[in-house]
């Protein structure tokens, strides 16, 4: 919630707390990308024989190396690029898909894996049929012949299946009219094949074939839709230039209202789902209806807009609860909007534009670089609008929460994979912002910020990275506030 005193009451700090929690997603698991940047074309070298590269081979590691979560992503290639083609059904729930991934091996590759809950009917890699198992989210892939390192491989995988009724704990969303693919860390396995964690970024193409009259949204440009495709489906096609990291990559089918206009940071598209209560569609409006603007302010903060698109999708899901910064596009509970306009949400989820989808986390455990960095920029917002200054914030909160709660026990840094959403994720981490923010000044605390986004712009990075860049712009050192406010438990000084 927006704080509009300096001085907050404790009931009203938990609810303050408890959106936070609800600003990400609860969040389902199943089971190296670069550290900054585009993933750089592989050194060029002597193409090896057959023989060399069967004696050579190995298969990719089943997981990317994520100490919080083993089984995510998986080792021995690089995405650059998914061609994502679906057929949905609302009435059924059924989902078709075809989606072909262009990667480059980073091994001479025996096998690999890929991340997919849905059955996988067939596999090809360059044209040729392979060999494939699968098991919970896990399919395993083995080419007719080794892929040497260095190589580019096209792998080709048609599925199917019903995604709110795979697995125990399925992401997937069923909505009054159609579904949602959103979820945090784990969503694209319920609808296409990836390679999934954020370490491993890469552009997206998607078609989504639907019955005719039913709308389907994704990320980035609309370069066609709704356009027949025979036997009552309509066709539309989506496509996101820009690296990303496959959790950001989403789907909301259903009766949408579509908003368009040009604004100066490229092309903005809303959605609103036409079955929202009519209050509830008006407070939805005025807050999501303010993304230029919001945007703007950002922009005078963090830098340029790191995309060409922007927008946002309310969706027919009162019992959603959630909103995520999808990449150009973010998905927005109209529970948020129960109340009446909320815009901290919408602020939100458009500063996860910067930091959290343009610059990605390289591990789950910098997820501090999202969360606290996406709710301080709420309170920055408050402070250039006219509320509450950021300083007024972080007073209420450090005084509304008593040294024993637990809420100071888990470090921002490092939270640890069962606290990976913990409000102390949110609400400590901004806090610690301030405190770096107060300890080096505005001018280099926010030229700081702008470097971290520029620099890293579509790529990754980590919480040891972002301090370091923050000690070398200020000239001041951090270690002993970057350790007191992220990575130790109990409650630090106060600050300012």
């Amino acid at each position: 919630m927006r704080i509009r005193a300096a001085a907050v009451p404790a009931v009203a700090l938990a609810v303050t707390v408890a959106l936070a929690v609800t600003v990400a997603l609860v969040w389902t698991r199943s089971g190296p990308g670069p550290e900054a940047g585009a993933p750089p074309a592989p050194p060029a070298q002597p193409t090896p024989s057959a023989e060399q590269v069967q004696a050579g081979a190995t298969p990719g590691a089943p997981g990317i190396g994520d100490a919080y979560f083993p089984g995510d992503g998986n080792g021995g290639y690089d995405v650059r690029r998914y061609a994502v083609d679906v057929r949905y059904d609302p009435a059924t729930d059924r989902l078709a898909g075809r989606t072909t991934i262009t990667a480059t091996a980073t091994g001479n590759l025996s096998r690999f894996n890929l991340d997919l809950a849905l059955p996988a009917s067939a596999v090809e890699v360059d044209g040729a049929p392979a060999a494939h198992t699968q098991r919970g989210t896990e399919l395993v892939v083995t080419p007719p012949r080794p892929v040497p390192a260095g190589a580019t491989m096209t792998v080709r995988v048609d599925y199917a299946g019903i995604p709110s009724e795979t697995g125990p704990d399925s992401p997937w969303v069923r909505t009054a009219d159609g579904a949602l693919a959103v979820n945090q860390p784990d969503i694209a396995p319920w609808w296409f094949p990836s390679n999934d964690h954020p370490a491993d970024k890469a552009s997206m193409a998607v078609t989504i074939t639907v019955p005719e009259g039913v709308e389907a949204l994704s990320n980035g440009a609309l370069l066609a839709g709704p356009e027949p495709a025979g036997n009552g489906q309509d066709r539309w096609r989506w496509r996101a230039d820009a690296p990303m990291a496959p959790y950001l990559a989403f789907v909301a089918i259903g009766q949408y209202e579509l908003v368009r206009r040009d604004t100066p940071f490229g092309s903005l598209l809303v959605g609103y789902a036409e079955g929202l209560e009519p209050e509830l569609a008006a407070a939805a409006r005025q807050s999501v209806g303010q993304t230029p603007r919001i945007v703007g302010v950002l922009s005078g903060l963090f830098g340029e807009y790191p995309f060409d698109h922007l927008g946002g999708v309310v969706p027919d899901a009162p019992g959603l609860g959630i909103a995520l910064e999808n990449q150009t596009r973010p998905v927005y509970s109209p529970a948020f909007f129960t109340g009446g306009p909320y815009v901290d949400v919408v602020v939100h989820e458009l500063a996860h534009q910067w930091f959290g989808d343009s610059v990605s986390v390289r591990r789950w455990r910098d997820i501090w670089l999202n969360e606290g960095f996406a709710t301080y920029a709420e309170w920055l917002y408050s402070e250039r609008t006219g509320g509450p200054s950021a300083q007024q914030i972080v007073g209420a909160h450090y005084d509304s929460i008593p040294a024993d709660d637990p809420f100071w026990q888990v470090p921002p840094a490092d939270p640890g994979a069962a606290n990976l959403l913990d409000p102390a994720v949110y609400t400590r981490g901004a806090m610690a912002l301030h405190a770096i923010r107060v300890a080096v000044g505005d001018e280099a605390f926010f030229a700081t910020l702008r470097a971290w986004a520029a620099q890293r712009r579509h790529g990754n990075g980590t919480v040891e990275a972002f301090l370091a860049l923050a000690q070398r712009r200020s000239g001041q050192q951090l270690d002993a506030l970057a350790d007191a406010w992220l990575y130790q438990p109990g409650r630090p000084e106060r600050t300012g």
